[in-house]
C-alpha cells in the first residue's frame, strides 16, 4: 500500500504519495545545502574539516594560529575564513579569544551530550 501525504495549500488539501513526496523534498534540501555551502573555498573545507577532526583529538579549544599552521595557510587567511564559517552560521563558533570551541556536531563546551568516536575519543555534543 503506497502511503499519503497530506498537504495544505491555502484552503485546499490535496494528495501525494509518500514516495514522490520524499523525493522532492530531498532534491529540495540538496539545492538548499549546496547553495547554503556555495560561498566555500576548497580551504574554507580545509580549515572546518580540521577543526572538526582536531577538537576531539585535542579537547580544548583550538587558536587561528594552530590551525593556519595545520592546514598550510597564514593566520590571517585563517581569521577570515573562520568569520566567513561564523558569519553564515555554519559549523562553527569562536570564543572571545577567537579559538574555536564549536564545530558542528561537536563542542569542547559542556552540553548534556557525548560524542564517543571509534578511536576513543569522546568529547560534548553539539
Amino acid at each position: 500500500m503506497d502511503e499519503k501525504i497530506l498537504i495544505l495549500e491555502g484552503s485546499t488539501i490535496s494528495e501525494i504519495s509518500r514516495k514522490k513526496w520524499a523525493h522532492e523534498i530531498q532534491g529540495h534540501v540538496s539545492k538548499e545545502i549546496k547553495t547554503a555551502l556555495d560561498f566555500m573555498s576548497e580551504d574554507h573545507h580545509k580549515v572546518r574539516n580540521f577543526v572538526v577532526e582536531e577538537l576531539p583529538r585535542l579537547g580544548k579549544t583550538l587558536p587561528p594560529e594552530i590551525i593556519a599552521e595545520n592546514v598550510d595557510l597564514a593566520v590571517d587567511d585563517v581569521n577570515r575564513i573562520l568569520e566567513e564559517l561564523e558569519k553564515h552560521l555554519t559549523f562553527l563558533f569562536r570564543n572571545d579569544q577567537g579559538a574555536v570551541a564549536w564545530a558542528y556536531p561537536i563542542t569542547v563546551d559542556i552540553t548534556p551530550h557525548r560524542a564517543v568516536f571509534s578511536t576513543g575519543e569522546k568529547i560534548n555534543a553539539a
